[in-house]
């Protein structure tokens, strides 16, 4: 199985920038799909990015969409979410999360076989 650690959240300024990483350590992560989410106090999880297999295809939610971009380096078994022009509404704790089965949907938290312990990111006004 894959082990997940996220790292880069902090505190910003609104329209300031952050870029997540996500390690990952136990198998190759290659053979995975990508997948940030999001969860603020109250709300449910929402999902942020995805990124495919190889990195070819990417997917974003509407509200971060044009803002964010998320990558990812196999070589290095790392992804990434680069977050620019950051909201107050962007706060929330981030989770990556990792899928095996190219089957599901890249959008769908429950499609997720493997999450980090989360890395939170707050946005000031």
């Amino acid at each position: 199985q894959a082990q997940l650690v996220e790292s880069g959240g902090g505190l910003v300024q609104a329209g300031g920038s952050l870029r997540l990483s996500c390690a990952a350590s136990g198998r190759t992560f290659s053979r995975y799909a990508m997948g940030w989410f999001r969860q603020a106090p109250g709300k449910e999880r929402e999902f942020v990015a995805a990124i495919s297999w190889g990195g070819s295809n990417t997917y974003y939610g509407d509200s971060v969409k044009d803002r964010f971009t998320i990558s990812r380096d196999d070589a290095k078994n790392t992804g990434y979410l680069q977050m620019n022009s950051l909201k107050p509404e962007d706060t929330a704790v981030y989770y990556c999360a990792a899928r095996s089965r190219p089957t599901t949907s890249a959008t769908t938290w429950r499609s997720y076989d493997y999450w980090g312990q989360g890395t939170q990111v707050t946005v000031s006004s």
